[in-house]
């Protein structure tokens, strides 16, 4: 079987991230559905499918190494265990809101979703070594990925977290920056800029 085109399966995952993580934002989650639910809430469930598939696809088309691949299942385990604990607690709060819901939504379930995330971007970078630098489609697609990270941080309560790992992703990407590795900087500098100023206002 042929595998698939590497630049193409880059950019549908950074496509598919900087759209399917602002589901939030659609009005009223699209309205009531059965038993108390949200059609966004049923729309949240191909989430995980739409956005790992083409991440997996990205690591065969890079050739990942067998280490590479271990890192992307730990990803894939905690994304789709985070989402799913974020999608059921965020459901349950919008029908009855209470404390419990908002421990399983707004801590855990989005402190271990993003973690999952950068656990998927750390497998992804790992198969940028050696390519070159992208063209003005790819810039444009790594910054919404940045502000993509830091708006879900923003909103999720995961501020500090999300800070650390993208001045991570940003570091790693300065030493590969005269490569492909160059969007983890396009990404993580503006990501940065917008955490560092939400912390000192939540510290003020």
């Amino acid at each position: 079987m042929t595998a698939p085109s590497y630049p193409r399966s880059l950019a549908a995952t950074a496509l598919a991230y900087a759209i399917l993580h602002h589901l939030g934002l659609l009005p009223s989650g699209l309205g009531a559905a059965p038993d108390d639910t949200q059609w966004a809430d049923w729309l949240e469930l191909l989430v995980p499918w739409l956005v790992l598939t083409p991440a997996a696809l990205t690591l065969w088309a890079g050739e990942a190494a067998n280490r590479t691949w271990v890192v992307f299942g730990a990803g894939v385990v905690a994304y789709a265990s985070g989402h799913g604990i974020h999608l059921a607690a965020n459901s349950i709060g919008n029908a009855d809101p209470g404390p419990t819901a908002h421990l399983w939504d707004e801590v855990v379930g989005h402190h271990l979703w993003f973690l999952g995330v950068a656990l998927v971007v750390a497998a992804v970078a790992d198969t940028m070594t050696g390519r070159p630098q992208p063209g003005p489609v790819g810039y444009l697609l790594a910054l919404a990925v940045g502000l993509t990270w830091a708006s879900n941080a923003v909103g999720g309560g995961t501020v500090a977290m999300s800070l650390v790992l993208a001045g991570l992703a940003a570091s790693y990407g300065w030493i590969r920056r005269r490569e492909l590795g160059v969007v983890l900087v396009v990404a993580g500098l503006p990501a940065m800029a917008v955490l560092a100023v939400e912390l000192v206002r939540g510290l003020g």
